[in-house]
């Protein structure tokens, strides 16, 4: 069972940047196959040793992954069509679970109504006022 299983997958699950029915499949595959598992320890000691692909190097630092700032423009429909498709293509196709999670977050805050967002403009004033009081 473990050769289902390339060291790509295996380097993809130590990153937790498979989507996430994947992840579910390597964690029982692990859990079943003591060779899984060996090989998953060799690939993990060879990435503490410093011992890296060009192709690590890559996942590691996430240099497919569009900025946030990128990904605000993509949520605001203001990039051009090829950059656009990029995106798109990254999170639905691809289905990178950083770049998901941070399009939900700036959706959630955009959904925010105005009057939600002033509660906490108060809230943080509020909280601060002492402080500045106590420095005059």
């Amino acid at each position: 069972m473990s050769a289902s299983f390339s060291d790509s997958d295996l380097e993809g699950y130590l990153d937790e940047a498979l989507p996430v029915d994947e992840m579910g499949l390597v964690e029982q595959a692990l859990r079943d196959d003591e060779g899984l598992l060996a090989r998953l320890i060799e690939i993990n000691r060879r990435r503490d040793a410093g011992s890296h692909s060009l192709g690590e190097i890559w996942r590691a630092h996430r240099l497919s992954c569009p900025p946030r700032e990128q990904l605000g423009s993509y949520l605001l429909d203001v990039l051009d069509a090829e950059t656009s498709n990029y995106i798109y293509f990254h999170i639905s196709e691809i289905g990178c679970r950083l770049c998901e999670a941070n399009l939900a977050d700036m959706q959630k805050q955009q959904a925010e109504s105005a009057g939600e967002v002033e509660k906490r403009r108060t809230r943080y004033f509020q909280s601060s006022v002492g402080y500045i009081e106590g420095r005059r």
